[in-house]
């Protein structure tokens, strides 16, 4: 097929494309936990291209559906949440959180019909502060994936949301790109301001390292190598997850875990969900001092907008392409930041939004340090027309143990070591978190 075709079908997300059918089999991270309070205020919410509402109802249930009330398609955000139910102002009809219509206050009652409508509504499930949703047709729903970052217990996990304004493909790719590390977030440091041992360190050593790829049961694997100067060889492990997830290398291979979901709200905007869980005391590029006391610059925390309520309304960040994400020019000039952006995440979300809403394939030159991007698109591609074309899906949309294999990191090994036999050791000396009891009967 052509460049143009492919870019469309890895793009396009709305109901009846093919990647939004492929995507619509998984279960969807779609808001915290904490953004719905019992009884309180619909809130909108966009997802692969539909206009949704979610609420919690009085039991604590959350609801996700299509935003219009099935009797005469008025908005239901601006409904009343109240008694277990959904109920639209234009005339009184009212849902529960599985779309049942539970009242029909203007008709009588010997005319009512209320066992024959439906509100569109979704499956959902709640887990350690992540409310889920499954958009799919399929008669029973998969289980929810085994992302170990998203089996930390609440409490125990940081969790973000954060909207970017391009494709989602765009905001992934950042993800598995390890090569701009040494450039776009540390390119302003040199190999004498780290301490020895410091996991930012082999990303200095050389800013050009090779790669191996694999295809997985799960999606796409690279490990990025490079020779220390020990002699020892250094990996950046990471991954891609169907149907959108990252798994980001910059933390200790043993004793943290990431997970970043690269949710499309719609084309052009995007909703990252980042997930992090680790022991006590477990190390990141970003929590480890460097030789004069300092951190690595880039750590600083997001600051956002106020939210609103409109369709695009959520997690904002200040620093945005209308004020050039407040970038310093002189910090730039004299080298004190890089790119001149402050924090990682927005550097990543200046250089992804600077691209266009969705990036035209056919205009990139790859090169081999692209591998890893290659290989995840002609996965993906794969993937979402084999379904479209037969119903098959890949693995991780059947089993959610599949995802166990999955962890990100640093580490160092002998030369002679084979990479994957590396990590298959790394995993099994790796702390690790698995689902309870409870969890893994839903």
């Amino acid at each position: 097929m052509s460049i143009a075709q492919d870019n469309e079908d890895l793009t396009r997300v709305g109901p009846g494309t093919v990647m939004g059918q492929f995507m619509r089999r998984f279960w969807i991270p779609a808001a915290m936990s904490n953004e719905l309070v019992a009884d309180d205020a619909p809130m909108r919410l966009m997802l692969l291209g539909e206009k949704l509402i979610a609420f919690r109802d009085t039991s604590g249930r959350v609801g996700i559906m299509d935003h219009r009330c099935p009797h005469r398609c008025a908005s239901l955000f601006l409904g009343r949440n109240e008694y277990d139910g959904i109920r639209c102002i234009y005339h009184g009809w009212k849902f529960d959180t599985e779309g049942n219509c539970v009242d029909q206050a203007n008709v009588p009652p010997a005319q009512q019909f209320k066992d024959k409508v439906k509100a569109k509504a979704y499956p959902v499930i709640e887990r350690n502060g992540l409310v889920w949703v499954y958009m799919g047709t399929a008669q029973e729903a998969p289980g929810l994936p085994d992302i170990e970052a998203t089996l930390v217990p609440e409490g125990q996990a940081q969790i973000s949301f954060l909207q970017r304004e391009c494709n989602w493909l765009q905001g992934l790719e950042g993800d598995i790109d390890t090569s701009h590390f040494g450039f776009l977030h540390a390119g302003s440091l040199e190999l004498d301001d780290f301490p020895d041992g410091h996991p930012g360190r082999h990303t200095i050593v050389n800013r050009a390292p090779e790669y191996k790829v694999a295809d997985t049961d799960w999606g796409t694997m690279y490990g990025a190598y490079r020779e220390d100067e020990d002699g020892q060889m250094s990996w950046r492990v990471a991954h891609f997850s169907f149907p959108f997830w990252a798994h980001t290398p910059n933390q200790e291979f043993t004793k943290r875990v990431v997970g970043k979901a690269w949710v499309p709200m719609d084309d052009a905007h995007t909703m990252l969900v980042s997930v992090f869980g680790g022991t006590a005391g477990s190390r990141n590029i970003s929590n480890v001092p460097l030789k004069n006391g300092k951190l690595m610059p880039g750590g600083e925390p997001i600051e956002y907008l106020p939210n609103s309520t409109d369709w695009y309304g959520r997690w904002r960040p200040t620093a945005n392409a209308a004020n050039d994400y407040l970038i310093d020019r002189d910090a730039q000039r004299k080298n004190l930041i890089y790119s001149g952006i402050r924090g990682i995440v927005m550097q990543d979300q200046a250089i992804t939004e600077s691209m266009g809403p969705i990036t035209d394939h056919a205009f990139e030159h790859l090169a081999p340090t692209d591998l890893m991007i290659a290989r995840t698109r002609r996965r993906l591609l794969r993937a979402a027309r084999a379904f479209a074309e037969t119903g098959q899906l890949p693995p991780g949309a059947r089993d959610p143990r599949v995802y166990q294999g999955i962890r990100s990191g640093a580490f160092h090994v002998d030369p002679a070591t084979d990479w994957q036999q590396a990590y298959a050791d790394q995993l099994k000396i790796a702390t690790r978190w698995v689902r309870s009891h409870e969890q893994a009967a839903e």
